[in-house]
């Protein structure tokens, strides 16, 4: 048995965001502003679970990371808005030798970079993101440990929901920004997913794990609606298995309609997800 605190699922969210956030953005196939919105939309969310917690049953440990978590992100991302022109691109280098193969065949001069790049290294080092994703996951670990119940169980939990659900949520975001870098190749979107399917063999683990949704299926908890709440976790955990095999199996068509597919059932399984990981750890709680 453990509480579910607000300030913890947000910052699980936001942590899990960032993490991912630089497992795409690192190889610079994506274009900087994808790590603009994350950075945004999760160091908002570092610092709202920081506010909250502070309102409503205040955890030193986690609240502070909290609230770092959130000052190294928006940080990280004025860094890499000051050094976006120096730093090297794949999108920006395979747009110029586009350009430079029509004009090859064209018998023109080679045009010259738009904006000139820094040498290899140079520029927003990715590794940066690392930082606010570190200091979010040191306040999930925290909130697994306030959270009570056995430690070892509770932290495992907390911290697997953080890297599905951010995994998950960073995946969907990737499949919109294709409508923004349509040239951007498949890999980096399924990377996530797969990341997502793995994940969700862990959370499926942990969440079933004694004294976990087993024991309201098999009736040693009661959930407070007759084991209700145990069935309707099932069907999100099958939901979100079923949307995820979708997914990986759109990507697998080429056709740009198939990325949007799997993007529209990645926000079904945001949603599951969420279920998966919320019911199970509301139905226990004490």
């Amino acid at each position: 048995m453990s509480e579910v605190h607000a300030a913890t699922v947000l910052l699980q969210w936001a942590a899990g965001g960032l993490l991912f956030g630089w497992v795409t953005a690192r190889r610079r196939e994506v274009g900087p502003g994808y790590g603009w919105l994350l950075r945004s939309v999760y160091g908002a969310l570092a610092a709202l679970a920081g506010i909250v917690g502070a309102a409503a049953g205040f955890r030193p440990v986690r609240d502070t990371a909290a609230l770092v978590a959130a000052a190294l992100a928006f940080g990280v991302l004025g860094v890499s808005v000051r050094r976006r022109a120096q730093t090297p691109s794949a999108q920006r280098s395979d747009a110029q030798r586009r350009r430079a193969r029509v004009a090859a065949m064209l018998g023109r001069p080679a045009p010259t970079p738009d904006r000139p790049e820094g040498p290899d290294g140079a520029g927003f080092a990715p590794a940066l993101d690392l930082l606010p994703a570190a200091a979010g996951l040191v306040g999930v670990v925290a909130g697994g440990v306030a959270a009570g119940g056995p430690v070892a169980l509770s932290i495992a939990r907390v911290a697997v929901g953080a890297l599905f659900l951010g995994v998950v949520s960073d995946a969907m975001l990737l499949g919109h920004w294709y409508l923004v870098q349509p040239g951007l190749r498949r890999a980096p979107l399924v990377q996530l997913v797969r990341w997502a399917m793995a994940l969700w063999v862990a959370e499926t683990v942990v969440l079933l794990w004694p004294t976990g949704v087993v024991s309201i299926l098999t009736g040693g908890v009661d959930d407070g609606f007759g084991g209700l709440l145990g069935w309707y976790w099932a069907l999100c955990a099958a939901g979100s298995a079923l949307l995820l095999g979708a997914t990986e199996a759109a990507l697998r068509i080429r056709r740009y309609a198939a990325v949007m597919a799997g993007t529209g059932l990645l926000y079904l399984a945001i949603m599951t997800a969420f279920g998966m990981d919320l019911m199970a750890r509301v139905s226990l709680r004490p």
